[in-house]
C-alpha cells in the first residue's frame, strides 16, 4: 500500500470512527447490526484496509447514514486536555491493545499510544513502513524490536527511536505481557 493509499484510507477510517461514535456505537454493536466482521470495521478504521462500496454501505446503514452525507461529513477536532484511562480509545486488535489518546488523530501531528502485546502477540510477519518517525519506553515485560535488518529484546526502561521509513515489527517474549508506551508523528491510525 502507498502512502497516498494510506493517507486516504486513515481519512476514511478516521470520518467512520468519529461516524461510529457520535452514533454511540461499539464496533461490535455496529458489527452486528451490519453483519460485518468487528476486525474488518476494526481494519477500516484503523486505515489498514479500504472497503468495498458494497461493504462500506451496509456498514453505513447500521450507523444510518447515506455514502454522500459519509463523504461530505467533515469530524470535529477534538479539544480535550486531559484525558481517563477510561477515555483512552481502543484502535488494536483481538490480539493486540492499543489504545489512542483521544477518540481520532484527525487534525494531530502526533499520536500516542499505550500498547499491550499479550503473551506471544505480535504485529505480524509482515513488517510496517509510513513516513515519520516513531518512538517508545518499555513500561514492562520484554518485547522483540526489529527495525531493518536490526533486531534487539527490550525491557523495562529501554526505549526505540526510528523513522518508520525503516521496515519494523514488535513481537512479545518472555512470561508476562508486555506494555509500551509510544508516540508517532504523523499519526498512522
Amino acid at each position: 500500500m502507498s502512502n497516498t493509499d494510506f493517507s486516504e484510507n486513515a481519512q476514511l477510517g478516521q470520518r467512520l470512527r468519529s461516524l461510529r461514535l457520535r452514533a454511540g456505537l461499539s464496533q461490535r454493536a455496529l458489527a452486528k447490526k451490519t453483519n460485518v466482521a468487528s476486525a474488518t470495521i476494526s481494519l477500516m478504521e484503523s486505515g489498514k484496509t479500504s472497503p468495498s462500496v458494497g461493504s462500506l454501505k451496509r456498514i453505513l446503514e447500521g450507523i444510518p447514514i447515506g455514502l454522500s452525507e459519509f463523504f461530505d461529513f467533515e469530524p470535529e477536532l477534538e479539544t480535550n486536555v486531559f484525558y481517563a484511562a477510561e477515555e483512552l480509545t481502543e484502535i488494536g486488535t483481538k490480539s493486540l491493545s492499543l489504545k489512542q489518546i483521544g477518540a481520532s488523530s484527525l487534525g494531530r501531528n502526533l499520536q500516542i499510544l499505550k500498547e499491550t502485546y499479550p503473551l506471544n502477540a505480535d504485529t505480524g510477519r509482515v513488517m510496517y513502513e509510513h513516513a515519520g518517525e516513531e518512538g517508545g519506553i518499555v513500561i514492562s515485560g520484554r518485547v522483540e524490536v526489529t527495525v531493518g535488518d536490526m533486531r534487539k529484546i527490550l525491557g523495562p526502561g529501554d526505549a526505540y527511536f526510528f523513522p518508520s521509513t525503516s521496515p519494523h515489527r514488535f513481537r512479545q517474549v518472555g512470561p508476562v505481557e508486555t506494555v509500551i508506551i509510544s508516540a508517532c508523528t504523523p499519526p498512522t491510525f
